[in-house]
């Protein structure tokens, strides 16, 4: 839930300069997702996810990456901002409160704290920069964490990318 104040602050930020966009693969093919990115002109992949494999094809992080080089997307993997195992037991079973908590938590590791700073350099300083992970709905996404706060520290604006599914 939103509050008043997050809500101003995000009205505020669609003025920024620089724009953050989120994407989730769940039931899209690949080509669709690369698609998306290349039409909202993202020039740089952040792979948030804590496996960059998936069983779905075209999402494991050699595949990802030789597929966006091919539209001139460069890729990056910032394994410590994925979720958590326990995390991810608790979004599989949609225990959403729950996976926030251990998310939140995790957050506060210099390792993620790190990559956080690292994807807050990446943000200013490279082109159009998105956030993938699997969920197709940001708002049951960890992205979705991710990129708020990186709106709210850094004054950028968020967007997020629905692929079609087909």
């Amino acid at each position: 839930m939103m509050t008043k104040a997050k809500a101003a602050t995000r009205t505020a930020t669609k003025s920024a300069t620089k724009t953050l966009f989120t994407i989730g693969y769940e039931h899209t093919p690949a080509k669709a997702v690369l698609d998306e990115l290349q039409a909202a002109g993202v020039k740089l992949l952040v792979d948030v996810r804590a496996v960059a494999a998936s069983r779905r094809p075209g999402f494991s992080k050699s595949q990802l990456a030789a597929g966006l080089d091919e539209r001139g997307i460069a890729y990056v993997h910032l394994r410590r901002l994925g979720t958590p195992k326990e995390g991810r037991e608790a979004a599989r079973s949609g225990q959403y409160d729950t996976l926030h908590k251990i998310y939140s938590a995790h957050l506060k590791t210099p390792q993620a704290r790190e990559q956080m700073d690292e994807l807050a350099a990446l943000v200013k300083s490279a082109g159009p920069v998105c956030l993938l992970c699997y969920e197709r709905d940001h708002a049951h996404c960890h992205r979705q964490w991710i990129a708020e706060i990186i709106e709210d520290r850094d004054q950028v604006r968020v967007e997020n990318l629905v692929a079609p599914q087909v």
